[in-house]
């Protein structure tokens, strides 16, 4: 399965756990679905980037090429990829933490840390001063 496919079942799985419990074969219908979002997102892609404009560099088409990919991944997401929002359900209060809630958590303790690093650095040099 490919990275759209598990996107796929795993926005399924936690957006609409009702639904995705109905699928016969969630394997084999979200590696199908994944191979057709990534045909889309190279239909997709092309049609976004356009022809080559007239005195364009090789980083410029790069770049040109990587915003189209990335836009019509966004695209294929929302359109292939997503439950309908009007099955999706609203996560319990009660739930595991999500991975980047669970990161979000880290990243706001190790700045609380550096701070108090920082600020015992600043006291120290003060009394040296």
């Amino acid at each position: 399965m490919n990275t759209y496919g598990k996107f796929a079942q795993e926005a399924w799985r936690t957006t609409a756990p009702e639904e995705y419990a109905q699928i016969p074969d969630p394997d084999a219908w979200f590696e199908r679905l994944g191979e057709e979002a990534t045909q889309r997102v190279g239909e997709l892609m092309m049609e976004l980037a356009g022809p080559d404009p007239v005195g364009e560099t090789y980083l410029e088409k790069v770049g040109r090429l990587n915003a189209s990919k990335m836009q019509a991944e966004e695209i294929v997401r929302a359109e292939m990829l997503t439950p309908d929002p009007s099955v999706q359900q609203e996560p319990e209060e009660d739930e595991e933490e999500t991975g980047v809630a669970q990161m979000l958590r880290v990243v706001e303790q190790l700045n609380r840390e550096d701070r108090q690093y920082w600020d015992e650095v600043a006291r120290k040099d003060a009394e040296q001063a």
